[in-house]
């Protein structure tokens, strides 16, 4: 069973809320997933708290249409409280899940640690909510809760490009990995069997050092280097040819011109020749027809986007004065971006429109309208013209079809070069642009040494800083990782109002304490950063039992705070105000708070207005 943690079960989804849609196709046999044709059905507690994600098959001959599998559905679960209720045999996440940790003790259940087993609802764990017993409900049957032995912990990690676990973000994964690491051993015979890790990426230098910050294991390299360093056993270096073409870096700059002017002209000259390509060969010319935009940051892509969708679109029209074809963009909608501006149910429709070909035979049925089922519907949707992008499509996107791609400025890490680039060329031949902006010096310096950078681009790759308990990391994301090793490993202090009955001398407490300690000497510059961290934690502890031993007039201590006014959270979450010894992580990227910023309207010899003073006032 495969998962995808999201967080709820409105497939409305506003900003920023999850959506159970998230596979737009059958896995098995290929039909269209559309939640508006009733192939997603949520049941709220008290049914069973299900999310049934059934296949779009009209003919109803997929094994897992609500035909054949009323009951079930595709073995995949998208919905955190599913995720932690069903265990699935595997999670697919990412590393941001990890400061959820201390906040949710419901997590421990992917740990293996789990208190019984409800025939309705799945295993449960002392944070869940949930009754001993279910009585009869629209035609379900009576259920109890069961009890059940600890479930074996995750045996395998799988990290996927590694590479990005760097700087500020990987400190502070290599930080979590302490608890994930603790939480994910178990015993066999009386020896620590730890989970087996396996991370991959295509661009990295100094993997040793990276590995043993982060996840404290030694390197090897699978497969083994062999006799001849043009095969790997997972790619096989080619001649180029005309059967194996590769792909082609071009290098632009315009002094004297601003690098918008330039853009604009690059684009028209791409999409009007590639126009005049496939008006001649067909759909051989379908590679070069959409044109991949990659931007350094946001700022920069919206402005192109709103240059595409005026100067590149009315140049476009007249081509034909200059000798190639000219090309109607049609409509707005042949214009798309990956950014983080995008809401994560609209991600998976644009990779599909991605993978849409332009297609002579296509356009004839799409202007006939002759395509009558949802499976020729599909096909008829329009191609995409411009996709522009940010360092969302270097990480991910494998469309075959790609083949065109012009970078707007020298990006800053070879690395991350290297892998957006290559989302082109990949089966067809591929062609890289890239525009240079003669203001900066960097710019210019690549655009100097255009053929040996390229020519030994691979060993241009940075070196990459991972310092997980350096004095900021540690003073972030101490709390985090000690909280979520007492509150998960075991049902002791697992619900959310027994954070006020931990012990100094509690297994939990003192396991937790040498483990982190232990880790932070072997990571860190030896006993020294052990003391160190041993003594924070002791500090911590102190303030825990402060903070329990404070709480009088009928109220709890828990983790977070509640409704009934009666629980008081020990943990608080970053803001404004200053941090403290329990100001804990709700997102692995909430380094620093956000800092507001006001803008007027007064000119420069216009004084602002005089706020009032009132009397009594703090400030």
């Amino acid at each position: 069973m495969v998962a995808r943690g999201l967080g709820n079960r409105d497939a409305g989804g506003a900003a920023g809320v999850g959506s159970p849609h998230q596979l737009t196709y059958c896995p098995w046999c290929g039909a269209k997933i559309d939640p508006r044709q009733q192939h997603i059905k949520v049941q709220k507690y008290p049914a069973e708290a299900r999310t049934f994600i059934y296949c779009g098959d009209e003919g109803g001959q997929c094994p897992f249409t609500p035909r054949q599998a009323p009951n079930e559905g595709l073995p995949v679960v998208v919905v955190d409280e599913e995720i932690y209720r069903r265990v699935p045999a595997m999670i697919i996440a990412t590393v941001d899940k990890f400061a959820q940790m201390p906040w949710n003790g419901r997590i421990q259940a992917l740990f293996g640690q789990v208190s019984g087993w409800c025939e309705r609802h799945g295993f449960r764990s002392p944070d869940l909510d949930d009754a001993e017993s279910h009585p009869v409900y629209r035609g379900m049957p009576r259920a109890r809760t069961t009890p059940t032995p600890l479930l074996r912990p995750p045996d395998l990690i799988i990290q996927d490009e590694l590479h990005l676990i760097s700087g500020p973000l990987g400190s502070l994964v290599g930080l979590y990995e302490t608890a994930v690491d603790k939480l994910c051993r178990w015993e066999v015979d009386g020896h620590s069997v730890r989970p087996k890790v396996i991370a991959s990426t295509a661009t990295i230098r100094r993997a040793r050092d990276q590995v043993s910050a982060v996840f404290q294991r030694q390197v090897n390299v699978f497969p083994p280097p062999g006799l001849d360093a043009t095969d790997n056993f997972f790619a096989r270096e080619r001649e180029i040819s005309e059967a194996m073409p590769g792909r082609l870096y071009l290098g632009i700059c315009a002094p004297g011109r601003r690098l918008k002017a330039a853009l604009i002209r690059v684009y028209v000259a791409l999409l009007a020749s590639s126009q005049t390509v496939y008006a001649r060969v067909g759909v051989k010319g379908d590679p070069w027809m959409t044109l991949v935009g990659y931007f350094n940051s946001l700022r920069e892509l919206g402005g192109m986007r709103r240059l595409v969708d005026d100067d590149v679109r009315s140049r476009l029209r007249r081509m034909d004065e200059r000798g190639l074809s000219k090309r109607d963009l049609y409509s707005y909608s042949a214009v798309e971006e990956l950014t983080s501006r995008k809401q994560s149910t609209e991600i998976p429709d644009i990779l599909d429109r991605m993978g849409i070909p332009f297609d002579p035979a296509l356009e004839a049925r799409r202007r006939d309208r002759s395509g009558g089922g949802a499976r020729d519907r599909e096909l008829l949707r329009r191609p995409l013209d411009v996709m522009l992008a940010t360092n969302m499509i270097s990480v991910g996107v494998d469309v075959q079809r790609l083949g065109l791609m012009v970078v707007a400025g020298q990006p800053k890490a070879t690395s991350e070069y290297i892998q957006a680039t290559s989302r082109v060329g990949r089966r067809k031949p591929g062609l890289v642009l890239t525009v240079y902006n003669w203001t900066r010096p960097r710019d210019l310096s690549h655009y100097e040494t255009f053929l040996h950078y390229h020519a030994t681009f691979y060993k241009h790759v940075e070196a990459l800083s991972v310092t997980p308990f350096a004095p900021g990391a540690v003073a972030r994301g101490l709390t985090g990782i000690f909280v979520s090793c007492v509150r998960l490993m075991g049902t002791a202090f697992n619900a959310n109002t027994t954070a006020g009955q931990v012990a100094r001398d509690h297994p939990f407490v003192r396991e937790a304490i040498a483990e982190i300690a232990r880790r932070a000497g072997l990571v860190g510059s030896g006993r020294d950063t052990e003391a160190e961290v041993a003594a924070l934690l002791e500090r911590r502890v102190d303030g825990w039992l402060r903070e329990a031993g404070n709480i009088a007039g009928g109220r709890t201590l828990g983790y977070q705070g509640s409704r009934d006014g009666v629980t008081v959270p020990l943990l608080r979450k970053p803001g404004i105000e200053s941090w403290t010894d329990f100001t804990c992580l709700n997102s692995l990227r909430d380094v620093e708070p956000p800092v507001n910023l006001v803008f007027s309207d007064f000119g420069m010899d216009e004084p602002p207005p005089v706020a009032p003073i009132v009397a009594g006032g703090d400030d």
